[in-house]
């Protein structure tokens, strides 16, 4: 399967078009691309072929019900189109439009995944939305959403919003300092700066460096499994926050085991499971062709899948995060 090219293709009843559009505009706004037929069918091309083809290019799916639900027919489509989405790890969000509480009994295979249901105007409900966000990237919309709600009109964009929040000295967060704990004595000064300074490069072997001292042993040394199991709690919490805060949620092993989860069979109890571990592999770019990539192969900046960092020098850490 290739690379996605879309963070989410929204599946939805044409009736509720409208809808569908202002939540497209909003993801627009705030980074994301996502899939919706106007944007991506032209005029005399065969729908189902395209639909098919959008399955190889997706990293989730959202399916929007609205008051008019779907027809028999749509309902049948929608169940195959999720089969398969679901056959190859593709997440499934379905979302309850204002108006509606319930999933329809014609769409009861939906009911297996959690949902997002918007209880008020698409504009005005930011709970919703938030959750929305969340369920697309696995990361929390950093927007204080009290603030939210008493700025966004029918005309101010998304964009607009956070740019008076990050304007307005009142209402905007004080800068924080980072927590560099640690139970063993690590310094992570050095990697707080690399990280900080998206030296990704510099910022992967510096992260095997503390590890491998944390563990009491010598740079070169290789972990053993019963190291990692036992890993210091406080240093590996430290160490995955500094990634994820200066990757803006991209790398970190808190990345990383989210998405091993979201796999087919993947668990966090220590044990190899070794269907689940190649499709993480092959969702964060750690396999291509079925081999496990080299370490002049990685890629050290944001362009590569989410989740690819840290990889430890040719996969130390790809145990780690298990245990997390």
């Amino acid at each position: 399967m290739q690379q996605p090219m879309f963070d989410v293709f929204l599946a939805h009843n044409s009736l509720d078009k409208p809808e569908i559009r202002i939540i497209y505009k909003y993801l627009k706004e705030l980074g994301l691309n996502p899939w919706l037929d106007e944007k991506q069918i032209r005029p005399g091309q065969l729908y189902q072929d395209i639909i098919q083809k959008a399955i190889q290019q997706i990293q989730c799916v959202a399916v929007f019900i609205g008051t008019t639900g779907l027809g028999k027919w749509q309902a049948l489509e929608l169940q195959g189109f999720i089969s398969q989405c679901v056959e190859k790890d593709i997440p499934v969000i379905p979302v309850l439009l204002p108006g509606v509480k319930f999933i329809p009994e014609n769409l009861i295979f939906l009911k297996q995944f959690h949902q997002v249901c918007f209880e008020c105007e698409i504009e005005k409900d930011f709970e919703a939305f938030w959750r929305l966000y969340w369920g697309i990237t696995g990361e929390e919309l950093k927007i204080d959403k009290t603030v939210f709600s008493q700025l966004v009109q029918p005309h101010t964009s998304v964009v607009q919003s956070i740019e008076i929040l990050n304007s307005n000295p009142v209402i905007q967060s004080p800068p924080q300092t980072d927590d560099l704990a640690s139970e063993k004595g690590i310094d992570y000064t050095r990697l707080r700066h690399l990280l900080a300074a998206k030296n990704w490069r510099e910022a992967d072997p510096e992260t095997y460096r503390v590890m491998i001292q944390a563990v009491g042993k010598k740079d070169g040394d290789w972990f053993e499994e019963d190291e990692l199991l036992n890993f210091p709690c406080t240093d590996l919490r430290t160490i995955d926050r500094l990634w994820v805060k200066y990757s803006n949620g991209h790398f970190g092993f808190s990345v990383q085991k989210e998405i091993y989860l979201s796999v087919f069979g993947g668990k966090a109890d220590g044990k190899y499971y070794e269907k689940a571990w190649k499709k993480f592999g092959d969702r964060v770019g750690w396999r291509v062709e079925s081999s496990l990539i080299d370490y002049s192969e990685v890629t050290f900046d944001t362009s590569s899948p989410r989740g690819h960092l840290p990889f430890l020098l040719g996969g130390v850490g790809c145990v780690l995060f298990r245990f997390a």
